[in-house]
């Protein structure tokens, strides 16, 4: 509590919005009438609060077993929330995600399967079905689906359907952050951008908390790399690598840097917990919690090092496993639970929209699983799809990368490449996947099941398999420099 306060404070002496600020809307003075409006909304639509990070992977959170890294507001929020525990995204790079969170269509459905390509303009995607509905739309931060150009103006036709805007497509410059708001006029972030950004966040939670029912979605850059740009209270907190723990598939020769490197990402990590913390607490000054669905999330994990891998894009359980909460106590009460059952990212809108009440749209492809969350439905999801149509980037086809695609259960991961299968792990009994069970005759059975259980998804998304370089022309795609195969 003594955190969250201050971090208030911090904010009106930051905003310059004097003693308005300490209310949220034009009816509330003090703490009863807080409770007094929480009780009225109840009445109403619940709101919806999505915050979601840049390449945060689940090992890299308290509630989850890591000693080393500082996350006691995420903590807090996991004991109060329902956990699910296999969250994986499907396809594990920004842009893809982020058009299958809008959209809850699989990416060779929407067609972002390779980052910077532009989401088509008349899509049917949350901001669009939220706002139809009445509620108020807002989105701040990173948004990565225009596909004109990082650092260009996004004008209103192309914001899918959201209406409050201050966001920028990409950018991981931290310090010197760019967004825009309605006009084609560049602005910039006071400080570490998503400090700026969460205190932008509260102050729309302030404004909206007794209108109409309202979205806000907030995509923070970090912790992406660059990992050693927070701000050094933060770093100080990490300033000496060699006391982290590193799981053992880190090769020895690499375990030096991936310290280095997690000292500065759990920098990032501790820096958004503090500011997860400020915007529940702002929920919670306004007397809405009981009424709002808090969700916190990733688009994707990050290897740093583990396996001899960087980055995203992989199957492995670093790049593809993500942290989902959701918190939404008039239906869940406020004690946590964990679910096991895989989720996946096309299934997140068709889950927020059945938890608010909405009818999910036709051209929606995963499931809703609001009535797990309920409790009125069985966890009767088996396995998620994971794959790479198109290796681009950091992982183009002269740096190893190769299209795949796999499953993901409660406890094997099974992928397969163009050539036949390639990976078979059993997490349970091997969490780090240190040992390939692909070839491994004892396992023979097991891999069978798995390939049939991908051949259902491929078959249920229309999924034919093909090389990247069919898909960049069946879509009109070009390549970037150094991306295509040789």
């Amino acid at each position: 509590m003594k955190k969250r306060h201050i971090g208030r404070r911090e904010f009106l002496r930051s905003a310059g919005s004097g003693a308005a600020s300490l209310f949220c809307g034009s009816a509330l003075s003090d703490r009863a009438r807080a409770q007094n409006a929480d009780a009225k909304s109840t009445a109403r639509q619940p709101n919806l609060v999505f915050v979601f990070a840049d390449q945060w992977r689940v090992q890299s959170v308290g509630y989850a077993g890591n000693s080393d890294v500082k996350t006691p507001q995420l903590d807090k929020l996991a004991s109060q929330s329902i956990n699910f525990t296999n969250a994986v995204s499907g396809c594990p790079v920004c842009s893809p995600y982020r058009a299958s969170l809008l959209t809850g269509q699989y990416w060779l459905t929407h067609g972002i399967f390779y980052n910077d390509k532009p989401l088509d303009p008349e899509a049917t995607t949350i901001g669009k079905v939220y706002g139809k509905a009445g509620y108020e739309t807002g989105y701040i931060g990173k948004w990565h689906v225009d596909g004109h150009g990082r650092t260009s103006f996004i004008p209103r036709e192309r914001r899918q359907g959201f209406e409050f805007w201050k966001v920028l497509e990409c950018t991981h410059d931290y310090n010197k952050s760019l967004y825009y708001g309605d006009a084609d006029v560049k602005k910039y972030w006071d400080g570490y951008d998503a400090v700026s950004q969460t205190r932008e966040a509260q102050e729309y939670v302030r404004k909206h908390a007794n209108k109409s029912p309202f979205v806000l979605f907030m995509s923070w850059g970090p912790p992406h790399a660059p990992y050693h740009t927070a701000p050094e209270k933060y770093r100080k907190m990490f300033g000496d690598p060699d006391k982290i723990v590193l799981p053992p598939n880190v090769p020895n020769s690499l375990r030096k840097k991936a310290r280095q490197e997690l000292a500065g990402y759990y920098a990032h990590i501790a820096v958004l917990d503090d500011c997860i913390g400020d915007v529940l607490g702002t929920i919670e000054d306004c007397g809405i919690e009981e009424n709002t669905i808090f969700v916190f999330t990733s688009d994707h994990g990050d290897m740093l090092y583990s396996h001899n891998q960087t980055k995203k894009q992989k199957p492995w359980e670093e790049s593809v496993r993500v942290p989902f909460l959701i918190r939404y106590p008039a239906v869940h009460g406020r004690r946590g639970k964990e679910i096991d059952m895989p989720i996946n990212t096309p299934d997140i809108m068709p889950t927020l929209l059945g938890l608010s009440g909405l009818a999910v749209p036709k051209s929606v492809e995963g499931r809703d699983f609001s009535g797990v969350i309920r409790g009125s439905q069985s966890a009767d999801n088996d396995a998620a799809l994971i794959s790479c149509p198109v290796p681009f980037h950091q992982w183009g086809y002269q740096r190893g990368g190769r299209e795949f695609r796999g499953v993901r259960t409660r406890r094997y991961t099974y992928t397969r490449d163009l050539n036949g299968p390639w990976l078979l792990y059993d997490n349970q009994m091997d969490p780090h996947q240190l040992r390939n069970l692909c070839n491994d005759p004892e396992y023979a059975q097991v891999r069978q099941e798995l390939e049939k259980m991908l051949a259902q998804k491929l078959k249920e998304t229309n999924d034919k398999f093909l090389s990247g370089p069919e898909y960049m022309a069946m879509w009109n795609y070009q390549w970037d420099k150094n991306d295509g195969p040789k």
